[in-house]
Order: structure tokens, then sequence, then C-alpha cells
């Protein structure tokens, strides 16, 4: 889990109502019902028109995701590939059909099914590839759809500040109210910037981000199966893929650092 996230919008919500208290306001200034629901019912209500129903359901879907933000882990999958390889080299490739049951990655079990019924190799490629980009325009409606709020939001602030200024006017033979209702009528405008810059933003450009991710490690398998299928040796599969994986290659790189004062001294001792 990374909970990149909730740590940021805890720590953005924090900053607002630590500067309320240092200005000596009260939180109950701005926790007005009237202003939050013309924003944020008012806000989804035309996220929800400007797409289609579906979209909206496939957004709310992928709303957990962008909190517990659990990412696959492109070392592990590179080890795995690896090991493929050699069971592939030694057993064959009819042998990747057992591990398919074994794949926790849908795409990678799809994958190993296709390679082990002997699809050809341009084929495999084009069928991983179509998997990939329908994947990537699935996630983009979810990141999208947050997206589009938070441009919506300001505006429908605005709008509610609008109204509620509106009303002050009506009053204007009330003098010692309209402080109060001036107020009062800026809090629409005050939660539609915060929605859109601490909520949906956030939240679209952490499933873009997601998404992003998942790509690269589709791509990722990609590339390892179909090498398993040409009969790459795992050395060399392993040398590519890592070097597709810069995590990886930083702990290959800090293997070798670690191995290199006792590769000197065994010369040293030879010597």
């Amino acid at each position: 889990m990374d909970p990149a996230t909730l740590i940021g919008l805890l720590l953005a919500f924090g900053a607002m109502f630590t500067m309320l208290f240092m200005e000596g306001a009260s939180v109950s200034s701005i926790l007005l019902p009237a202003p939050m629901i013309i924003v944020f019912i008012g806000t989804i209500a035309v996220g929800i028109a400007s797409g289609t129903i579906k979209d909206t359901i496939t957004a709310i879907k992928a709303l957990p995701k962008a909190f517990r933000g659990k990412l696959g882990n492109s070392s592990e999958l590179v080890e795995q590939l690896v090991s493929l390889a050699e069971l592939a080299r030694r057993d064959g490739l009819l042998a990747l059909e057992a591990e398919v049951a074994n794949a926790k990655d849908p795409f990678v079990a799809g994958a190993l099914q296709s390679v082990a019924d002997g699809v050809d190799a341009e084929d495999l490629r084009d069928m991983l590839e179509e998997s990939i980009i329908a994947r990537e325009r699935q996630d983009a409606v979810a990141s999208k759809w947050f997206s589009t709020l938070g441009g919506y939001a300001p505006t429908v602030g605005i709008i509610g500040t609008v109204v509620s200024l509106t009303h002050v006017l009506e009053n204007l033979s009330k003098p010692d109210e309209l402080g109060h209702m001036i107020a009062a009528a800026f809090v629409a405008t005050l939660w539609g910037l915060v929605s859109a810059n601490f909520i949906w933003l956030p939240i679209g450009a952490r499933l873009g981000r997601l998404a992003e991710l998942e790509a690269d490690r589709m791509h990722l398998a990609l590339e390892g199966i179909l090498a398993i299928q040409s009969g790459t040796p795992a050395l060399v599969l392993r040398e590519k893929l890592e070097g597709m994986v810069p995590e990886a290659g930083a702990k290959r790189s800090r293997r070798a650092a670690a191995s290199a004062p006792a590769d000197e001294n065994e010369f040293e001792e030879a010597a």
C-alpha cells in the first residue's frame, strides 16, 4: 500500500485548519451546510452530466484504488520472468502452462497460456499490446472524471457565492447582519477552490500516475514473455529487464558494489 494520497490530503487540510486557528477564526465559520451542498453535490452532478453513467460508475469503483495505491512490484516481476525463462529453457514452452495457475497477474497468466498454446510471436505481441491499450483507456476514464470535477468545482463555488450575494443584496436594510452574510457567501468560493485543489485534482492525478505505473509494468511483462518465447537465456533476460526497471538496476549496482571488495581480496590473496 502506498499512502501518499491519504498523507497528502491530511497534511493539506491540516495546514488549512491550522491557518484558521492561527488567525483566530472558528472552524464552524467555514463548515456551513448550504455552501458545501452546492459545491460538492453541484460539482458531482455536473461531472455526471459531462459523461456517461458508466464513466461515473467506473470512477467510483476506482476511488478506493487512489487511497490504497496498491502497486505491483516490478523487481518481483523480473525475478518471476527470469525463473520462467529458466523453466522454458529446461523443460520447453509447454511447461509454462503449469505456471499459469500460479501467476497472480491476469495479464501474465494470459500471456503464458498463449505461449503454451503456440501463438505466433507477432500475433502475441499484437494481442498483448491491445490488452495494454484497452487497460490504459479504462484507467484514463476514472482519472479524467475526477480531473473534470476539479475543473468544475471552482466555478460551481462562484455560482454559490453569487447566489448568496443576491440574498445579501436583498437584506441591505439589515447592516448588522451584512458582515456575517457576506462572509458566508464567500465560503462557497472557498470550498470550490479547496475541493478542486485538495480533493478532485489530486485524486485524478493519482489515478493517472497509477495507470502509468501499471502500463509500464505490463510492458515489462510483455517484453519478458516474448523473450521467453524466443528462447532468450535467463541471464540475458535479466540484464534486459533490469535495464527497463530503475529500482532493479539500482539493486544490481549495489550487489556489484558489495561483491567488488571480495573479488579484490581474492585477487590479492592469489597474488
